[in-house]
């Protein structure tokens, strides 16, 4: 489901990026396949694609050669066998990148994972940009406009708050939707499905 991260994965053999989603996707795996990875917060992605923007790999699952060029990041993690090991191989590759994150885009998605986040325009000006020039900076650094980023993370706010034997109402209520078929709309939207429990 998309969860307005991006991350680097090592799986069957490969490095992947696995880019901010725009909606559920499946993925196959293999009875007893290891997955090691790093996940980046919403607005972070820039530490792992540096000049490129998020949007470019929005939706997609890339080769890390496609973005990085020459690496041996993926010969080295072909090398270890415990795949803690491989996590913390690519944490350290990431934290040695010349590239930080965006403290604009981390700033908005701080503020618009909240209950009641700021409106658009009120959290631009705040920022001292433009509307425009705040969309810009989000969609580079997060895949998506500012909407849609507090709408994911909405969702996953209110996923979080379900709990086993959720009560729709409370959760649409504590998580920011105007109601609980608002909440309903959303999470289908999200995550392929109608909210069960």
């Amino acid at each position: 489901m998309p969860d307005a991260c991006t991350d680097l994965l090592w799986r069957a053999g490969r490095l992947e990026v696995a880019g901010p989603d725009t909606a559920p996707r499946t993925v196959a795996l293999k009875a007893g396949e290891v997955i090691a990875g790093v996940r980046l917060r919403p607005g972070a992605a820039r530490v792992l694609l540096g000049p490129v923007p998020a949007t470019e790999i929005r939706d997609t699952q890339p080769d890390l050669a496609d973005l990085w060029h020459r690496t041996a990041l993926a010969d080295r993690a072909a090398a270890e066998t415990d795949p803690w090991r491989v996590a913390a191989l690519l944490a350290d590759a990431l934290t040695k990148r010349a590239h930080a994150p965006d403290p604009v885009a981390l700033a908005v998605a701080a503020a618009l994972d909240r209950p009641r986040p700021p409106r658009i325009p009120d959290l631009a000006w705040d920022l001292g940009f433009s509307e425009r020039q705040l969309r810009r900076r989000v969609e580079q650094a997060a895949g998506y406009g500012p909407k849609t980023l507090e709408q994911i993370l909405r969702f996953h706010r209110a996923m979080a708050a379900a709990g086993e034997d959720p009560d729709w109402a409370r959760v649409a209520a504590e998580a920011g939707y105007a109601d609980q078929a608002h909440l309903s709309r959303q999470v289908r939207r999200w995550s392929g499905r109608p909210p069960t429990g």
